[in-house]
């Protein structure tokens, strides 16, 4: 399945996607992965559940309903660094311009995933951040 070793067990990750269908896939991806997971529709609702649960990673579409990623990373972040932490981002989109990229990693993301989402890549992009974060 992945062409190296990768282990995402027991890491916290929060999705912020607006569609139902990409929540449910991602969620039984890696609770069968061992980590927990929250998956939300909204930036707002990333911003409640971030009062009881510690995510490691977060993994955010950009194009919400609500508003756009970019921002969700904005507050996401700002909420957590008042507790003296930090988190990784992934993005991931429908649109792979090398200007959507661009502008993704220049607004902080770690990693920009274009959809249809590769779910052994995504995996491995996770497993790749968690050992990131350890050096932060």
């Amino acid at each position: 399945m992945y062409s190296q070793p990768v282990c995402v067990d027991g890491l916290h990750l929060l999705v912020i996607d607006d569609d139902a269908d990409t929540r449910k896939i991602l969620t039984i991806l890696f609770q069968m992965e061992g980590a927990e997971i929250l998956a939300v529709g909204s930036v707002n609702e990333a911003l409640e559940v971030l009062s009881y649960f510690n995510p490691d990673i977060l993994i955010s579409d950009i194009y919400l309903s609500d508003e756009l990623g970019y921002s969700s990373l904005t507050k996401v972040r700002n909420l957590v660094a008042t507790q003296g932490k930090w988190i990784p981002a992934i993005a991931l989109t429908g649109f792979a311009s090398e200007t959507e990229r661009a502008y993704a990693y220049a607004i902080g993301f770690q990693m920009h995933i274009c959809k249809p989402i590769n779910l052994d890549e995504l995996v491995c992009a996770v497993a790749s951040l968690a050992d990131c974060k350890q050096l932060v």
